[in-house]
This record gives C-alpha cells, structure tokens and sequence, in this order.
C-alpha cells in the first residue's frame, strides 16, 4: 500500500504524466459535464413548479446554489494545494493553486451576482451587508489576493510561498460563511440542503438542483485541469517533450 501511494505521490508530482494523462480524461468529462449541465437547466428553468412565495424567482438558485458550493469547495482544494507547496514544494501542487485560483474568483463573483439579482425581488434590494454576503466577499478578496501574490514577486518560489499562506489563513473564512446564517441575525435563508437532515425542498425542484451541482463540480474539474495543463505548458516550455509535442501539431 506504501508502495502504491508513494508511487502516485511520484506521478501526481510530474506535470508531464499529468499532462497525458488528463489529455484522456478531458473529453469524457467534458460530455458528461455538458450533458448534466443541459439536464439541469432544461428540467430547473422549464419543468421545474414554481415556488409557492418566491414564484419563478426562486430558479436562479439552479445557478446560485451550484456556483456557491463550489466557490466554498474550490478554496479548500486551494488551500490543500498550498499547504504541500509549503511542505513538501512539489512543483504541480503549485501549479494547481495558481490554476485554482482565478476559477474559484469567477465563481464566487457569479454567487456573488446571482445572489443580487435574487435579492432584489426578495428583499427589494440588490446588496444588504448581511453576515453570508459580506463573508462571501470577503472570500472574492481573497481569492483576488492569492492572484495578485502570485504575480507580485519576481521570484516565483516566494510568490507561490506568499500565495499559499494567503490561502491557509483564508481558510477560517469558510466555516464562517457555512455558520453565518445560524451564528448571527440574517436576511439571507438558512441552508436548504443539510447532510444530516433531509431537505425541505419539494423533489421536483431538488433533483434539477443536486444534478446543476454535479454538473458544476465537473465543470470545476474540466476549467482547472485545462488551467493546469495550460500551466504545464507554460512552465516546461523549454523541456523537450513539450518541444516535440508542439513540432507534432498540424
């Protein structure tokens, strides 16, 4: 057992077995992402009953949801990344919070947005200092500040040594936007979908949901590993079998 996880430990650390082998998996992917993602829009947006207070408001949540489970998902998978930077600097761990980085942004700017738009027929306004928003924010700032460390330095070992404690110590930042809404007063609505409890959403408006989050999390999978793989290519481009494979293009 030792044996085999040292050895992927090895494989995992090589951007070139990451580069042919995630070569293979990207397609697949990609047609499953598309197809969960087609499913659950078709089935949230046209199918799915409206809600018996919010009306058909309520469906941006088949966006919403998705793009603020993976923004919270995202920064631990950063995070993780950062710390075998720190400890054990192998070098695809680094390439893997650089790549992290720019799409957990993305998508806690469209949480951040969907969110707004939701509020204003909701609370009838677009923004509220409420304790989830404002620690969602703060976790954009965050995600912005792993960015600009990362290009800040000359030297990109220290910018990947700045970048990956940024990213630890923002992690206490995410069981407070988990906690918000049940630590302190809040417009926004408690969590629909629980682990330990069953959900007070009806079935025929969760099932689209839980399947835009599945599809979600592999559009996460397919934007970091093409991230990664661009990465790859930008860092080994004087190795020679990123020269052969570029010579091998039409």
């Amino acid at each position: 057992m030792w044996s085999f996880l040292k050895k992927l430990y090895h494989k995992l650390g090589s951007p070139r077995w990451f580069y042919d082998i995630s070569g293979k998996w990207l397609p697949w992917l990609a047609l499953v992402c598309a197809g969960l993602l087609i499913t659950g829009v078709v089935w949230g947006l046209a199918f799915a009953p409206a809600d018996f207070k919010q009306g058909n408001s309520y469906r941006i949540i088949y966006i919403h949801v998705p793009a603020s489970f993976i923004a919270l998902a995202g920064y631990y998978i950063m995070a993780v990344a950062g710390a075998v930077t720190l400890i054990w600097r192998m070098k695809m761990a680094d390439v893997v919070m650089r790549s992290c980085a720019p799409i957990g942004a993305a998508m806690t700017f469209l949480a951040l947005v969907t969110g707004a738009i939701w509020g204003k027929p909701t609370w009838g306004t677009w923004w509220v200092w409420d304790a989830r928003i404002t620690s969602m924010l703060v976790l954009f700032f965050l995600y912005l500040g792993v960015i600009a460390l990362s290009e800040a330095f000359t030297n990109r070992d220290a910018g990947s040594k700045a970048s990956a404690v940024l990213a630890l110590v923002g992690t206490v930042n995410i069981p407070i936007i988990y906690k918000s809404v049940d630590w302190w007063y809040s417009l926004h609505q408690p969590a629909t979908l629980k682990i330990t409890e069953e959900s007070t959403m009806h079935p025929d408006m969760l099932y689209p949901l839980l399947i835009m989050i599945s599809g979600f999390y592999l559009l996460y999978a397919v934007l970091l590993i093409l991230n990664v793989r661009t990465e790859i290519l930008s860092r080994e481009h004087r190795t020679k079998w990123v020269k052969a494979l570029v010579l091998a293009r039409p």
